[in-house]
């Protein structure tokens, strides 16, 4: 599986971005996703993960009602839309994959997943 991530960008705070993370192969549909991101000299953290079928999500604590995920097996695509953006939110960001045998799995550990993008940078200006 190859991932390719795009819509990343220079946005001020306040303002609004959607990530796109779009996904090679047939069997999209059964593979678990997540976004994840990484600011400088920190850890990367899962901030949102989605089943295979789109119906359970993940978000992390404090981004909840914030960001939101989804996805679009038909498209081979999954999204993060991002609203209410602030600085601390600058970071690279990264989709990844995991096949998954059950269809409500989430996954938020990052060594579970086995395929990654190549991350999209956002940066948040005050």
């Amino acid at each position: 599986v190859q991932l390719v991530e795009s819509g990343g960008g220079l946005v001020q705070a306040g303002g609004s971005l959607r990530l796109s993370c779009a996904a090679s192969g047939r069997t999209f549909s059964s593979y678990a996703m997540g976004w994840f991101r990484q600011a400088p000299g920190k850890e990367r953290e899962c901030v949102a993960a989605i089943s295979t079928s789109g119906g359970r999500t993940y978000y992390a604590d404090s981004l909840k009602g914030q960001f939101t995920i989804s996805r679009d097996n038909a498209k081979n695509t999954v999204y993060l839309q991002m609203n209410s953006l602030k600085p601390e939110d600058t970071a690279v960001y990264f989709c990844a994959a995991r096949f998954a045998i059950y269809s409500n799995t989430v996954v938020t550990n990052t060594k579970e997943y086995s395929y990654w993008g190549q991350g999209t940078q956002v940066t948040v200006s005050s």
